[in-house]
């Protein structure tokens, strides 16, 4: 019996339905970690109608009973009606509701892995000018909307106001997906401009508009060990997952959360032992692959001392 179907999807589609909770993530995923230059590097393949690769998804309602969370930037709802679940593809989609549906900054890092907060913005000049220029057009302001040098004293590009977008000719990527009031801005800003402004639309914006993702869909009637064993499989590209998301996906199938266990959560009055090893000097800068690894040592120990001095 095939337990899976595949298709596609448009992006717009599955970012409308992550926006309203209908696409949310199995609680042993791990958070959101790309960086600027990821998320630059994704915007400018889309743009260029280039593939980023299948998304997968479980279907809900199955036997496979997942504690749950919202992708990161979206306020859940008790109303949300939850029908799938990002098994594999959540950085790319995580990073694609951030820029491209929430009004509010990214909060990313750097090339230094220093934290930043930054807005993304197409230049239309730049950009229409052909593809091989749309790498250099999509780039990221601070949270004020300010472009910056001189370690910040000096303001090269300032975007704080819609009517200095118009005047920069510098588009929202937040708007890709619906530009109609950042559309009657700039005519009644400039109507001059809005001939180019369409060119770039058809080119740009409509790649974006149009774009088809493929999905990988598991049904749900596919086991929670499947399930686990499918992460593990799929989690091994691009940022790979450590041992401890690992063994977090596998302690999962077993209805254990070993990411609470070990970060806590208020919301289930479950504290963490994180927080109680922080207090100890040696113990501070413990990571949970360490405290993996000490368990396993501990145990291999107690094993051998117990098959040595235990009569058979």
């Amino acid at each position: 019996m095939t337990t899976f179907d595949s298709t596609k999807s448009a992006l717009s589609k599955l970012l409308e339905h992550v926006s309203e909770g209908k696409i949310q993530l199995p609680d042993f995923q791990r958070g959101w970690i790309w960086d600027d230059a990821h998320i630059r590097s994704l915007l400018v393949s889309i743009a260029r109608s280039f593939p980023i690769g299948s998304i997968m998804l479980l279907e809900t309602g199955g036997s496979a009973k997942f504690q749950i969370r919202p992708v990161e930037g979206i306020t859940p709802s008790a109303t949300d009606k939850i029908e799938k679940l990002i098994l594999d593809g959540q950085q790319r989609l995580t990073s694609l509701t951030q820029v491209l549906k929430l009004a509010t900054p990214v909060n990313t890092k750097n090339d230094k892995g220093r934290q930043v907060t930054l807005f993304y913005y197409i230049n239309i000049e730049k950009a229409r000018s052909g593809n091989s220029s749309i790498e250099d057009a999509i780039f990221a302001v601070d949270e004020t909307k300010m472009l910056r040098t001189n370690f910040g004293r000096d303001v090269v590009l300032d975007l704080s106001s819609q009517q200095k977008e118009f005047s920069e000719f510098c588009f929202p990527c937040s708007q890709i997906m619906n530009s109609d009031s950042w559309e009657e801005g700039l005519m009644a800003h400039d109507p001059s401009k809005f001939p180019v402004y369409m060119e770039f639309r058809k080119t740009v914006l409509n790649a974006f508009r149009e774009y088809q993702i493929p999905i990988i869909e598991l049904k749900k009637e596919t086991s929670k060990e499947a399930v686990c064993l499918v992460f593990e499989k799929v989690n091994t590209g691009g940022v790979p997952l450590s041992v401890f998301e690992l063994v977090t996906a596998t302690y999962a199938a077993d209805g254990f959360n070993l990411r609470d266990d070990w970060y806590g959560n208020p919301a289930a009055s479950v504290p963490g032992r994180q927080k109680k090893f922080a207090v100890k000097p040696l113990l501070r800068s413990l990571e949970p692959n360490d405290f993996l690894q000490g368990i396993s040592l501990l145990h291999s120990y107690e094993k051998h001392i117990a098959d040595h001095c235990c009569p058979k």
